[in-house]
């Protein structure tokens, strides 16, 4: 197997210290590859990157009509957020509106990820809850989904429950790519995930983005997924977050989304391409100056993009004094000519 790449490197001083090598592909909804760098083919596990298309159960299960689910609904169920409190109050309704408890999840419970959050719930002496949990708002959707399907959302988490089940189907169906049972893990948040190559994420992002090769039933519900997340980007991550950010700097015209161990995957909406990038160790630093590189290329920033864009690909690395003593950015090489 060929190497991928060198995508970011660190500088420190006036050498290089650390490489990080990755792979993207940026496809349409026919699968032809308008750029890509390194193996495409080869499987990734895509994590919460592809939360959106998992969202496609939502409305395939009927739980979007049957509980008359809002965009903020559905923007939180593609998030992966930092437990500040409007994501706690927007997963709060989501569970109401379906009839759930926070004992009905499955995703266990962690600290927020945002550090306001964290320390104002350590100042309360309250212990985190799985509302807590990053991945609650997926966990809602699933959880609505269940319900919708007219099954026990007891063990919704499962590999062979109904849910999950459908949540495959749906990946499957928007990437083109029959996942494998010889390719499965356990998310963070407990479900499944499957791996599956660059190639076909990135051409299930530009068939969300489009509609185009998918039925009108799901073309409407790709669009509203989008249309909730882009329209409420704070929900998907939160406050400082890069793909809040840079949503929100785009106004609607891109759809992005991280996922654990150095994943993006996202869309240009107005061009209709969908992209796909893995960082090869990991580093979600190295992973965010790579798809800032790549956004750069493909998505025509303008000043207020660019400015957002621009602190992604030129990270300042500082010790314990505040002195600049290195840079994290990326290479030429993640700079795709088109």
């Amino acid at each position: 197997m060929n190497a991928n790449p060198v995508l970011a490197e660190l500088v420190r001083g006036n050498a290089v210290e650390n490489l990080h090598r990755g792979t993207f592909c940026v496809s349409d909804a026919h699968g032809n590859i308008i750029t890509s760098a390194g193996d495409i083919d080869r499987p990734v596990f895509p994590r919460s990157a592809i939360k959106s298309l998992q969202a496609l159960a939502i409305f395939r299960s009927g739980a979007a009509e049957k509980f008359n689910l809002t965009e903020e609904h559905l923007a939180i169920a593609c998030a992966s957020h930092g437990a500040e409190a409007v994501h706690v109050a927007a997963v709060t309704d989501f569970l109401a509106t379906i009839g759930l408890s926070i004992d009905n999840f499955e995703c266990g419970a962690h600290p927020p990820g945002n550090k306001q959050a964290r320390d104002a719930l350590r100042a309360a002496g309250v212990a985190p809850t799985a509302i807590h949990n990053n991945c609650s708002g997926k966990h809602s959707g699933m959880l609505a989904g269940a319900l919708a399907l007219g099954v026990d959302p007891a063990g919704y988490i499962n590999r062979d429950h109904p849910e999950q089940k459908l949540v495959r189907q749906c990946v499957e169906d928007l990437t083109g790519v029959q996942l494998s049972e010889d390719r499965c893990g356990t998310d963070g948040c407990s479900i499944p995930t499957f791996a599956g190559p660059l190639r076909g994420f990135a051409r299930g992002f530009a068939r969300m983005a489009t509609g185009e090769e998918l039925s009108p039933e799901d073309a409407a519900a790709g669009k509203r997924i989008f249309d909730a997340a882009t329209s409420h980007p704070i929900l998907v991550g939160g406050t400082g977050v890069f793909d809040s950010e840079i949503m929100e700097a785009y106004g609607g015209r891109l759809m992005l989304k991280v996922g654990a161990e150095g994943v993006y995957c996202g869309a240009v909406r107005d061009k209709g391409w969908g992209f796909a990038l893995k960082c090869d160790d990991g580093l979600q630093k190295a992973a965010q100056a790579m798809i800032a590189a790549l956004l750069t290329m493909i998505a025509d920033p303008g000043p207020e993009q660019k400015k957002v864009l621009d602190r992604s690909t030129n990270q300042v690395i500082t010790n314990w004094n505040k002195f600049e003593v290195g840079v994290l950015r990326p290479t030429q090489a993640a700079y795709p000519v088109l």
